[in-house]
């Protein structure tokens, strides 16, 4: 546990907004599918003098002296996360996800070139190709869908017919809010069909691939694979690049540095290979599991109370509720009074939407942050009733206000990892 003895004497303010956010975590329910705890020794990593050290290049190659440990630390986390992943080459310095797929296009591409990704009303990620992002104005995007909505299946069919008609140079899968997994070796045959790189961005199932409980890409023949680190992989906020071969890997590499970022952030390196560390212990295998399990015992309990769950279910930790058809509110309505009682998830567009973005149809949630607090599947259902409660009192502030006790009085028994609120 952290004391925070410096920061509560010299920044009182900023400690009073740490100390609240702490309580917050402590007393609620976090359901957000793309966000989870830490390990104390990852939130420790985080915060070392691996902080003050500018490390511009690769381990042996850099433009600065004194790198003696910043090269042993980011090897380390070269080396697990390869052998977690079961891959040739990584690169474990992009900041953010979103930055990792931006080298990732600038490595493989030339501006201009069309890249076949899945649309974002689809369950697609902005940095697929979103018309609002700069990405647009450099490359070229067309898209894939869902051939059915009751069942998740991708339009394989079309998705080939896409390909040949608009010759893509890049296949891009992956996903931040599709409930079912992707078929790799279909994906693979439609990329070699038009001579494409094979890319998955895997960044919210990482956890569940590392964990054994999803297909690995690589082993369906991948060209590369781009990734966040936190999420179901349970590390410090960050990227990362894998690749088959050394000669992508080289591209890769020159396309994080120097042609995208500057130095590396050596401290949340040292922190991934905390975490890749902790990925490689058999009891994550469990945890990725029970996410799964959890997810889909969540979403079957959902279903069978009268909630209309996108695609019917969920194969992985995350699932996506029309709250239209299952209650006759938007989802930001759904995700304000669920707020209101300690329990967060994030509103979301869903498939064929109506609404606008920021006032959409749906809500999206999942499972591995209450996993991580040792929650199973008998408390998905304690926690689908305080939902299902909430949404239905949500004109009554006192009942309301006497399920939020009701929540934090469920969640002090699962408590956040090296928080003691």
């Amino acid at each position: 546990m952290f004391t925070y003895d410096s920061l509560r004497q010299n920044d009182p303010s900023v400690f009073q907004s740490l100390q609240g956010e702490m309580q917050r975590q402590a007393d609620g329910v976090e359901l957000i599918a793309s966000e989870n705890y830490v390990s104390p020794a990852v939130m420790e990593a985080m915060g070392t003098v691996f902080n003050n050290k500018y490390s511009e290049g690769y381990p042996g190659k850099r433009y600065y002296g004194g790198q003696e440990f910043t090269d042993q630390v980011e090897s380390l986390a070269i080396d697990r996360a390869k052998q977690l992943f079961r891959c040739g080459h990584a690169n474990v310095q992009p900041h953010a996800g979103c930055p990792a797929n931006v080298a990732m296009y600038f490595a493989l591409l030339e501006p201009g070139d069309c890249v076949l990704g899945m649309d974002l009303g689809h369950g697609g990620h902005l940095s697929h190709g979103h018309p609002v992002t700069y990405l647009t104005k450099i490359f070229r995007f067309v898209r894939y869908g869902m051939k059915d909505i009751e069942t998740g299946e991708l339009d394989y069919d079309a998705m080939l017919e896409t390909a040949k008609k608009e010759k893509p140079k890049l296949v891009l899968a992956g996903y931040s809010a599709y409930p079912r997994e992707v078929d790799y070796a279909k994906m693979k045959a439609i990329a070699d069909a038009v001579g494409a790189y094979a890319v998955m961005d895997m960044a919210h199932v990482a956890g569940l691939i590392a964990g054994g409980v999803h297909k690995n890409p690589f082993d369906y023949g991948f060209d590369v694979v781009t990734t966040t680190t936190h999420k179901t992989l349970r590390g410090p906020r960050g990227g990362m690049i894998l690749s088959k071969n050394e000669e992508i890997g080289k591209k890769i590499d020159k396309s994080v540095f120097p042609g995208f970022q500057g130095g590396p952030i050596m401290q949340m390196i040292a922190a991934k290979a905390v975490a890749f560390g902790e990925a490689l212990q058999p009891e994550f295998k469990e945890y990725a599991a029970q996410i799964v399990r959890n997810s889909k015992h969540l979403a079957k309990y959902l279903m069978d109370r009268g909630a209309k769950l996108i695609t019917n279910g969920t194969d992985n930790h995350l699932m996506l509720v029309d709250c239209i058809k299952s209650w006759n509110i938007p989802g930001g309505e759904v995700e304000k009074v669920l707020d209101e009682v300690g329990i967060t998830l994030n509103k979301n567009s869903i498939p064929n939407d109506q609404r606008k973005p920021m006032d959409p149809s749906g809500i999206r949630l999942g499972t591995p942050a209450i996993t991580t607090r040792g929650m199973r599947e008998n408390d998905m259902e304690v926690l689908a009733d305080f939902m299902l409660a909430a949404i239905e009192r949500r004109a009554d502030p006192t009942a309301l206000h006497a399920l939020h006790e009701e929540v934090k009085t469920f969640c002090r028994r699962f408590p956040v990892p090296g928080i003691s609120a």
